[in-house]
């Protein structure tokens, strides 16, 4: 057997310019008729509304002069398409735009950030989220942009999934208050609506539905024949799917396991679920063991059952249904990159409408994830996902091992392609995605596992998961590396001031190096986040000084590539440079690049490119050559 390069330099076929010619697809929308699909892409720094159909035609961009984004919070939403018409957010304002049509007219006026567009049944009025100067609402808008809109409802602190009934006399949306995030606690609010004179409809009445400060509710819908108010309710301690029905005003479990049902609800116009046209079926995301796979429920019995189409693909979300029965949904494999997908259930087929990669590697190269648990600290076990390349022709020779943190810190990472792991995993290197405690897809008893805990039980697990690995003769115990972004870059750094020698190096993508100044200047969605996650000031004070890693700075001996966007509005980065700074006076290898342009993580292809050619130059020197 012929004697491979050493680990960490095998050839791949993932340079950092491949990389960097990804997209990303975010969300879809029916046109009225079913005949077309729209669907955004993030190329580079710029997103665009693309317009396809199922008949074999080429794909086209709709918005060539604007760049489409919705920026409320973390952005989603960006778009819905109803009848022949589309509707996007772009620089704050919400337009209007045929889908034959070359150009966009504005239908709010520029003030303010919109999101979460949502169209009447007749077509008449949009009804959408906006942020204005931290005050958020509920609006309503004349559809065509010939009216000044309104407020139709106010006083929460945040507001998402509005939600129309199809005799247009109801809505429902999504609301919650500080100091819960949308994974805390939500209210599901039902309104009825007073039609005004030839103005917009007003709020007449608003009823609870649903919710709590200690339950967290998700995207409510309508069926389509009017009859039930559908949503998504952790109160079982797990993610569940209910149904009110409006005619008697009773709800029933629809669907309750150990299994979620939803996701936490980082940004506006996020589904897991949707309604077929008949109002018989229901399609829903089932999140289990790191994969997230599409099931169809009948909603009369409650049966369900994985859609078997759909079984090549771990990890489904965004589901939306045609008027003729289609579903369209973002979907990624173990082997390849998110797609924009559509199955027609006449013909059981899926049809590919775009790709986020250029799929040019043989699958044969891609390493896959094989989900894993570990002991750690208090007596309880982590979770996370684990990247082993192959040993054939290595010999006795143990691979270095990336131990990779998601962000959030309330999110998880799935057994998908991932194109930042595989490139490491296809040059050589394990890579354990960790799932540590507080991540989603386990519960909400795992999800709250964290609170008061974070930057202790989520660096305990990364640190434990990389010993475990070591101890089982995996891989290299002397050549293990910690990486992050966010959240993630804020263990690494926990990693490295609680654990000095644990691992050879970090990496840190935008991380917390100071909880203070965190609490005090990130966005407002996230304004007491850390009420929960760590306490509220002033009375924990010790504790933000305690888990601040800029105040233990000098306990950093291990080198450390540092990573930071110029214009990152979640962690500013001040974070990044104070802890350059302390790094510098301690005299510790470190690197550090900050990217013009670039926000709360990469979107320009250039800087991707650079990124990862950075950090292949930093592992290699400090840690497969050290």
């Amino acid at each position: 057997m012929t004697k491979k390069a050493a680990y960490g330099l095998w050839n791949s076929p993932l340079s950092p310019e491949v990389l960097a010619q990804g997209i990303r697809l975010q969300d879809m929308s029916w046109s009225g008729d079913g005949e077309r699909l729209v669907w955004l892409e993030g190329r580079s720094g710029k997103g665009v509304v693309v317009c396809g159909t199922l008949d074999g035609q080429a794909p086209r961009d709709l918005t060539a002069a604007l760049s489409v984004r919705a920026r409320v919070g973390y952005g989603g939403g960006s778009l819905v398409a109803a009848g022949d018409q589309i509707w996007f957010a772009s620089g704050g304002r919400l337009y209007q735009q045929g889908l034959g049509a070359s150009s966009a007219r504005p239908v709010t006026p520029a003030f303010g950030q919109g999101a979460s567009p949502t169209v009447s049944a007749d077509g008449r009025w949009l009804l959408y989220v906006h942020s204005d100067a931290g005050v958020d609402c509920l609006a309503i808008a004349d559809a065509g942009g010939r009216q000044w809109p309104s407020k139709l409802a106010e006083g929460n602190d945040f507001y998402m999934q509005p939600a129309w009934h199809p005799d247009d006399k109801l809505v429902a949306w999504i609301a919650w208050d500080h100091p819960n995030m949308p994974w805390d606690g939500t209210l599901l609010h039902l309104g009825t609506l007073r039609q005004a004179d030839g103005h917009a409809p007003v709020l007449d009445k608003d009823a609870l539905i649903a919710g709590g400060p200690e339950v967290s509710v998700f995207q409510p819908e309508f069926s389509p024949d009017g009859r039930y108010l559908s949503y998504v309710s952790d109160e079982s301690g797990w993610w569940g799917l209910y149904l009110y029905d409006l005619e008697s005003n009773l709800r029933r479990e629809l669907w309750v396991e150990e299994a979620e049902l939803a996701v936490p609800a980082w940004a506006q116009g996020m589904r897991t679920y949707a309604w077929a046209a008949d109002s018989a079926t229901l399609y829903v995301c089932r999140n289990c063991d790191g994969r997230s796979e599409l099931y169809e429920v009948n909603v009369s019995t409650g049966v369900r059952s994985p859609l078997g189409p759909m079984s090549g693909y771990a990890a489904v979300s965004q589901p939306t249904v045609s008027s003729k029965g289609q579903v369209a949904m973002l979907a990624a494999g173990t082997r390849f990159g998110q797609r924009v997908v559509v199955w027609d259930p006449r013909s059981d087929g899926v049809t590919v409408m775009a790709r986020s990669t250029g799929e040019t590697v043989s699958p044969e190269a891609i390493v896959t994830a094989e989900a894993i648990e570990w002991d750690t600290t208090d007596g309880d076990r982590a979770k996370g996902l684990l990247y082993l390349p192959p040993s054939d022709g290595m010999g006795e020779n143990r691979p270095p091992l990336i131990v990779y943190v998601h962000g959030g810190p309330t999110g998880q990472s799935l057994a998908r392609y991932s194109a930042n792991i595989q490139f490491f995993s296809t040059r050589g290197y394990a890579v354990l995605d960790v799932n540590y405690r507080g991540s989603a897809g386990y519960g909400r008893a795992y999800r709250d596992r964290l609170r008061e805990q974070w930057g202790i039980y989520d660096a305990d697990d990364a640190v434990y998961g990389a010993r475990y690995l070591a101890k089982q003769g995996l891989v290299d115990g002397e050549r293990m590396v910690v990486m992050g972004g966010s959240a993630g870059g804020y263990n690494v750094l926990q990693c490295l001031v609680r654990y000095p020698g644990a691992f050879a190096a970090g990496v840190c993508m935008f991380g917390v190096t100071n909880l203070f100044t965190l609490a005090a200047d990130t966005h407002k969605f996230e304004q007491h986040y850390l009420d929960s996650m760590v306490g509220p000031l002033p009375e924990t004070s010790d504790r933000y000084r305690e888990r601040s890693p800029i105040f233990s700075a000098d306990r950093i001996s291990d080198p450390i590539a540092v990573f930071q966007g110029e214009e990152d509005v979640v962690v500013p980065k001040a974070q990044a440079e104070t802890i350059v700074a302390a790094l510098q006076r301690s005299g510790v290898p470190h690197i550090y690049h900050l990217y013009p342009g670039e926000g709360h993580g990469w979107r320009q292809a250039e800087t991707i490119s650079q990124f990862y050619s950075q950090v292949q130059a930093f592992l290699k020197e400090y840690v497969l050559f050290k």
